[in-house]
Formats: C-alpha cells, structure tokens, sequence
C-alpha cells in the first residue's frame, strides 16, 4: 500500500480479496452474490439528504468508493471517479444480480422507503461487518444532517480521521500460515425443499422479529449461543421436511447447515473487506432418528471443536493454495470465469440445505440508539436452495430473515411456529405484503 510520511494514502486500485475472487466468475444475468443490510430509522427518510450524507461519507470508505474492473488474469477494483450511487425508492424483490456498468458503476446500491435505508452489497466488496460500519456511517451522517448530534465512536466511524491500512488490507494474506489441510470439506449432495420456484429476480422474503433475551432464554436452556440454536432449529426443520416428503421411498440425504463464521474474532484487524470462513454441520437421517436436544448438542460440539484460530488458519492457507496455483495463477481471466461458473453451476449449494449467517450485535453510540428503531440483514436469493437465512440483533430485537425462491414459504412457517411454541414472541413482516 502507499505510504507517504507515515500517512497512509488510499490506493487508486485494489486487488480482490481471497474470498472475493470467485463472486465475478459466478455472475450470470439472472444471479450474483448479493446481501443486503437495512436500518429502520424513526423518522422518515428524506431521500435529498441521504444522498448528501452518501456523498460525504464514501470517502472515508476508500474500499467501497470503487468500481470491478477486468485485467489479464484477474478482476481487480479501480477506484470510481463518480461522486456517489444514485439514491433510489425501494424495490420489492431486492439483491437481483449486479451489473458493473449500471448504478453509475458503484457495486452497492442504495434504497430508501418510509422509515428504511437499504443497502444491497455486491459480495466482493465486503463481508456484513464491513457492510455495517458503512450503513451505520451513513445512518449517523445522515442523522447529522437531519439536526442531531451524533459522535462518532462503535460501529461509526470518524469522517474526519484518514482511511487506516488496515481497514482496506485484504487480512487472508495476512494471516494465512498453516502448512496443515483442513480435514473438513464435505462434498456429498444434501438435502434441499422443493417447492414451485418463482420467475428470476423474484424472491419471497420473511422477516421474523423477536427479543433477543426470550431468544438467550431458550439458547441457554440448552446451553447454547443463540446462533447454535437457530442453526440446530434451522437444521431440525430441515430435517423433518425430509422425512415428510421421503415415506421411506430409497435413502435419505443428510441435512447440512452452513454457518459463516466471522475471523476477526479470532485474528485481530478491523478490515471492512471480507474476512469470514463457513463452517458446514450435517447429519445423516440413515444413522437413525435424530432429537432436537441431540442436533442441537451437535451443532454446538462440531462448531466448538472447529472453531479456532488452527482450523481457521488451515483454511484459508487452503483457499490461497488454490489461488496461487500456478496454472489457475496465470490462466486468462475469461477462461476463468469459465470454469469458475461451471464448477458454481455444477456444485454450487450442492452441500447445503441451509445457510444461517449471524451477523451478530450492531452497536453504534449511545446518542444515536434513540433514532434507530432495528437493522434488518438479508442474503440474497440461492440458485438451488430454497432456504437462505440471515439475522442481526440491534439492542433487544432480533431479525431473522428468510430469502426463498420458491412460493411456498411452509419451512419459514415451521420455523417461526417452533419458536412460538417455545414461548419467544414473533412478528412476522413479508414482502409478499404490501410494502409497509
């Protein structure tokens, strides 16, 4: 990176990440990796000034004020030289597929309805930690300009301190050392709901909202995290379904949740690009009948087990094996692309029933938690499966929302039923409702 006088100067370009070097590859007309990450205001939005609280916070997130650029061998990102995206009223099937040529070629859009900012983030630029800092930047920005005071300080950061090294280095590099492989890749199909999907760029969304101490309550019952017992639930249901539509008709397939797991936990940066491993738990019905109480002990045993800096590390020194390979290294990026969207087409979520990613608390400071009402995080629609979750906590609510490709939403109903019947309160928000 440039430095000049122990200042550190944001580069005019940037080589992709380890974990986003495969997102261009995998984007067709119909699909990219996208998520989205919303705050609920308590007041209503005013597009103008969103827009300048946009215009004044980019610079300081050097790492997002860019554009995909195609070199040789590799995309890269170049910063962009327009002022900001346009700011646009909300859709209703939102995370439809990237196109680097629209949006004044920024790889996030901005969305804005009622009480509710909406960010959609091309996977490639960030991970949702990084996606945070910049809606809660924007948010306080915005807040700013609305007559409130509001200090930076938690998830906001200063726009008048300079971009740091670290928050736009790409960490993988950094900390991947082990010589060990990973001794947990899986690559058996699992299971996945059927049901009638629904035209492209359509996706059903559910949103459960639920207090975080009733959610803690039932977690500690059975001595659990919150995202150990939403995955075992998750991975419950999946599992049921399974048994529901088998009728002993051949065998059975196993049933896997994947959970991204965020390495900043384990490795100290602050990077707002993407730093996140998946973890895969599975189990397998022909073993015999599985309780709850014994998923959910799995799913916590396997998570703790894995979960440490040496696995982790063992990972990603995996996944840059595989970026320096010589063959793949020097190979010309349309040919690439290629192989990179077969492989995604052929084997893409073939290993998964389920994704739950937990983005966890959003905080941000004291003064300004009395003019959020929640946040909301979505991931985008699966090619193949049916059931991609996402869910962030802000203060005591917890969202957990459900991206479907498919009609029927009977998986998201036996899902939040559960939970009902355990006694935690649920409202349930859908954008097959009128948009509220």
């Amino acid at each position: 990176m440039a430095q000049s006088k122990g200042i550190f100067k944001p580069r005019e370009w940037y080589r992709l990440d380890n974990a986003a070097k495969i997102f261009p590859g995998q984007n067709t007309q119909k699909w990219s990796n996208i998520f989205r990450l919303s705050v609920v205001l308590r007041e209503k939005v005013d597009p103008a000034v969103l827009e300048q609280a946009v215009i004044m916070t980019l610079p300081r997130f050097p790492c997002f004020n860019v554009r995909m650029r195609r070199g040789f061998f590799w995309h890269y990102l170049e910063k962009n030289d327009r002022l900001a995206p346009p700011i646009q009223p909300d859709i209703q099937n939102p995370c439809h597929r990237v196109n680097w040529r629209e949006n004044n070629r920024f790889l996030f859009r901005v969305y804005y309805h009622e009480n509710r900012i909406s960010i959609d983030f091309y996977h490639a630029l960030s991970d949702a930690y990084g996606a945070s800092r910049l809606l809660s930047t924007i948010a306080a920005q915005y807040l700013r300009l609305m007559g409130h005071e509001i200090p930076p300080g938690e998830g906001v950061l200063d726009l008048n301190e300079r971009p740091t090294q670290d928050e736009v280095s790409d960490p993988f590099q950094r900390f991947a050392s082990s010589k060990a492989a990973p001794r947990h890749k899986v690559n058996k199909f699992a299971y996945h709901a059927k049901g009638t999907r629904m035209p492209a760029h359509m996706v059903n969304i559910t949103t459960g909202y639920m207090p975080v101490d009733a959610l803690k309550n039932r977690a500690k019952e059975y001595g659990v995290t919150i995202t150990e017992f939403v995955a075992a639930l998750l991975l419950d249901v999946h599992y049921r379904k399974q048994l529901e539509e088998h009728r002993g008709r051949g065998k059975l397939k196993d049933v896997s949740v994947q959970i991204p797991v965020n390495l900043r936990n384990s490795f100290p940066t602050k990077t707002l690009r993407n730093f996140s491993l998946c973890y895969s738990v599975r189990i397998d019905p022909n073993m015999g009948e599985y309780t709850f109480e014994e998923i959910v002990r799995q799913v916590s045993l396997y998570l703790r087990y894995v979960n440490n800096p040496k696995e982790l590390n063992a990972m990603m020194s995996s996944n840059l094996k595989l970026e320096s390979n010589p063959f793949m290294r020097f190979l010309p990026l349309p040919i690439k692309d290629f192989f990179i969207g077969l492989s995604f087409l052929i084997t893409g979520e073939k290993a998964t029933s389920v994704l739950i990613s937990n983005l966890g608390i959003v905080r941000v400071p004291k003064e300004m938690e009395p003019y959020i009402d929640r946040f909301v995080l979505m991931t985008g629609p699966g090619r193949r499966s049916g059931s991609r979750c996402a869910a962030v906590s802000f203060q005591n609510t917890f969202a957990l929302t459900f991206a479907n490709i498919y009609q029927e939403s009977d998986m998201e109903r036996e899902f939040f039923t559960r939970l009902v019947k355990m006694g935690v309160h649920v409202k349930i928000e859908s954008n097959r409702e009128q948009m509220e």
